[in-house]
């Protein structure tokens, strides 16, 4: 139960859970939102369950997937895995015990990557000490204003052996970012028909810090109407950076 990705920086997703609820501005155009609602209407059965009207909505509840959570140990070849594009793990809905479930499917499976991404920064630094983190899961939080800036303190706090910003959608320029302990940074602008504008010099910012950090720098795009609309291109070139893989461990699992 896993799907290939179009997103740039993964190549698979695996949602244990789906749902969510809108947070800050980021989300004001979520397209996980939207995309339930369609799945919904389609039959879908993990799109069932209605969020709160206010904060969510059709098909996009906070539901937790029991059949999908084993999935990564029949994945035969090793993959990089974005977890939850369709929820965030660590949504206060989400019953801690069904992280450290999550977690240590995660840890059985070193032949894979797992990227986890949250908005909801303050509840992973609190859960962090109780949960494992082997090498190969990557852990990042969502920044898309000098507003919530702060997630980076939290996910500092966090004993992950790659902590990473998603920059996306950028919505406004984040000034000086402190970088230290950080390994990688994705920026990008906002997609779709109420997409918000991305000023090239908040991207180019962000770029420079890196090189002075020395730390990876991916841009995803520029947006508009399309994902694709703007194209990838900053200053002429694609920046395509990433953190180091961890390599599998030996006796690592590759059931069929």
């Amino acid at each position: 139960m896993s799907h290939r990705s179009r997103i740039e920086w993964t190549e698979t997703t695996w949602n244990p859970t789906t749902g969510c609820d809108r947070l800050s501005p980021g989300c004001d155009h979520c397209y996980a939102l939207t995309l339930a609602k369609r799945l919904k209407a389609m039959g879908a059965a993990k799109y069932q369950e209605d969020g709160d009207p206010r904060t969510s909505g059709p098909g996009f509840g906070v539901t937790l997937h029991e059949k999908t959570l084993t999935a990564p140990l029949r994945w035969r070849n090793p993959r990089l895995v974005f977890v939850n594009s369709m929820s965030d793990l660590f949504h206060a809905k989400v019953p801690a015990e069904f992280v450290r479930r999550v977690f240590k499917i995660m840890e059985e499976t070193p032949q894979h990557t797992y990227q986890i991404l949250t908005k909801r920064a303050t509840r992973l630094a609190r859960m962090a000490p109780s949960l494992p983190w082997p090498a190969n899961v990557w852990i990042g939080v969502s920044v898309e204003n000098n507003e919530t800036k702060g997630r980076i303190d939290s996910l500092r706090r966090v004993p992950a052996s790659t902590r990473f910003i998603s920059a996306e959608p950028l919505l406004g320029p984040l000034g000086n970012v402190d970088l230290t302990h950080i390994d990688w940074l994705i920026a990008g602008g906002e997609s779709g028909p109420q997409a918000r504008p991305i000023e090239p010099n908040w991207v180019r910012d962000l770029r420079d810090q890196c090189l002075n950090q020395q730390v990876s720098f991916f841009f995803k795009q520029w947006g508009g109407r399309t994902p694709k609309a703007g194209g990838r291109l900053l200053d002429g070139r694609t920046w395509d950076e990433m953190p180091k893989r961890s390599a599998p461990r030996a006796g690592a699992l590759h059931a069929g």
